[in-house]
């Protein structure tokens, strides 16, 4: 523990527990202590991270599921089975209730943690992911119960699912290019940049995935992507531009804004 203090871990009691307790062996437990102290993050030194009751398997290199986009899993899985919280006042009319076989489609994936999530909360959900880096699709393809494809956004899917999608999840890339500098060293030297850099206003990516949505989306298909409370104006104007009714959830808890577009 004092090894993770003297690095600088905030919460260098609860990271030793969790090192301790996966550890097979005091040679492995003094390997992962090393990696930890050397700015490693947990997860990927574990090989996991928790993510809505789930332990999603976590290689190196790969970004680290946040506990935050728990929050835009919810809003997902509250939008299909007929909750509240979808936007305000509760679910938009005319919001359909879950039915079988429901297609969720998680873009820009990483280690599939969202689609996972929701294929555990939603019954009958038939679950498609994914991401550009080939590390990322071997990871996820350990945690989606459902398909996993490498490529960029929608050129991957098969053309069967235009139309039909009911939930459209993306944890685009949102720091503007210019502020990735300002990030925890763990994440700017042991994740993907790719996963980080949104471009110059961070929502690059986020254009060119809520373009794409209406085309994907069946008619009520909802597109959910997590953004910065500063961010959140200009991406549901961009989500309206794409032809999608818009409107923000937020957390305070948890510091996050999840942007909700509704095909017509």
């Amino acid at each position: 523990m004092a090894r993770l203090r003297a690095a600088g871990c905030v919460f260098a009691e609860d990271e030793a527990r969790l090192l301790i307790s996966s550890a097979r062996s005091p040679g492995e437990l003094e390997a992962m202590v090393d990696r930890r102290a050397a700015g490693l993050p947990l997860e990927q030194v574990l090989g996991w991270a928790e993510f809505c009751g789930l332990r999603i398997a976590v290689d190196p290199g790969i970004f680290v599921p946040r506990r935050r986009t728990e929050f835009l899993v919810q809003q997902a899985a509250a939008l299909l089975i007929g909750g509240d919280g979808a936007g305000p006042g509760g679910r938009p009319p005319g919001t359909p209730l879950a039915r079988p076989r429901d297609i969720i489609v998680d873009l820009c994936c990483g280690a599939g943690a969202i689609g996972a999530a929701l294929a555990m909360a939603v019954d009958h959900a038939e679950v498609h992911a994914v991401d550009i880096d080939p590390a990322a699709v071997r990871c996820a393809r350990r945690n989606v119960p459902g398909h996993v494809y490498q490529g960029d956004l929608y050129r991957p899917l098969p053309d069967g699912l235009r139309g039909r999608v009911a939930i459209l999840a993306a944890n685009v890339p949102y720091v503007p290019s210019g502020q990735i500098r300002l990030l925890p060293a763990e994440a700017r030297s042991h994740e993907p940049r790719a996963a980080l850099d949104g471009g110059p206003d961070g929502l690059d990516v986020l254009r060119r995935v809520a373009a794409g949505a209406p085309g994907w989306l069946r008619p009520g298909g909802h597109l959910l992507i997590e953004t910065s409370d500063g961010q959140a104006r200009r991406a549901a104007q961009i989500f309206r531009a794409s032809g999608l009714t818009a409107w923000t959830a937020s957390s305070a808890d948890r510091d996050v804004t999840v942007i909700i577009g509704r095909n017509h």
